[in-house]
């Protein structure tokens, strides 16, 4: 199983956006179980309190001692509201970045893995600084000095995800998306109807395929035919750790003013699309 691939999406956008809402979708705590070993989580923000819908710890990933910082939707009804469905209050955000300084204190590489729809919008999570505490993220995991790499699981959703995909590397699954916004709220947006959330999220260029045209992600991850548990998802959870592991070896070894450079340049460059040059229509043709 490749780790890397260009070839043609085999479903369509929303289809594919159907697949990330799915239930028998593994979540960070499944990925989290394959991947890592002797996983401790910890909790609270040390400002106001705990926010179930980001599980993140101290773990392994082989001999490495790593943090994990997951956004978990969970799974069947009861789950999924006590994890409030995968947005992300001010205090999960605030948690995120507590333990990404502690894993910089130590030198401990951080993966993130993101998997929702939005931050949590609601009265509670205004009163309380949800776009300060997005905002200190951006800035904070910009310069954070250790290695980090971000993974999309499955939804990925405008400044909710982002506060946790500021890193050295972005991963997609193949199916995940990332995006401004929902196709079904841009859809209402633009024309007043949800129901054309299909056509409109082709035009948003989300999927993993789009995006590593643009260089905004750096590795299009294959997934397996089923996230059933069973051989299948055991190779694919196999073959990821070796390819984290790989790829957090290498960053380790990097000198940390270097990667720090890389890493701002990587984010100066997003939006900037050359429309002359044979590597441009070679990378971005679709919009030459």
């Amino acid at each position: 199983m490749n780790s890397t691939i260009t070839a043609e999406p085999r479903l369509s956008t929303y289809e594919k956006i159907r697949l990330t809402r799915s239930a028998h979708r593994a979540t960070a705590s499944d990925y989290i179980r394959h991947l890592f070993t002797d996983f401790t989580e910890l909790h609270g923000d040390r400002r106001f309190g705990d926010d179930p819908a980001i599980v993140a710890g101290l773990a392994h990933l082989f001999d490495m001692p790593v943090t994990v910082i997951g956004i978990e939707k969970g799974k069947d009804a009861y789950g999924r509201m006590n994890r409030h469905f995968g947005f992300v209050g001010p205090e999960g955000y605030r948690k995120a970045l507590r333990l990404a300084k502690e894993a910089e204190k130590f030198s401990r590489p951080v993966i993130f893995l993101v998997d929702t729809q939005g931050a949590s919008c609601g009265k509670s999570a205004e009163e309380r600084g949800i776009g300060e505490a997005i905002a200190e993220n951006l800035f904070e995991l910009g310069t954070v000095r250790t290695p980090t790499l971000s993974l999309m699981i499955g939804e990925g959703g405008s400044g909710g995800a982002l506060a946790l995909a500021v890193a050295d590397e972005v991963w997609m699954l193949e199916n995940a998306y990332y995006s401004v916004i929902a196709p079904e709220s841009c859809a209402s947006i633009l024309f007043k109807d949800p129901a054309r959330a299909p056509e409109v999220s082709d035009y948003l260029k989300l999927t993993a395929h789009d995006l590593y045209s643009m260089e905004v992600v750096e590795r299009i991850v294959e997934e397996p035919e089923s996230f059933a548990e069973g051989e299948l998802l055991d190779t694919f959870m196999d073959k990821l750790a070796s390819d984290l592991y790989g790829k957090l070896t290498h960053l380790s070894h990097e000198d940390t003013d270097r990667l720090l450079a890389a890493r701002y340049e990587k984010y100066r460059k997003i939006g900037r699309y050359p429309i002359y040059g044979a590597a441009a229509k070679k990378r971005r043709g679709w919009f030459l």
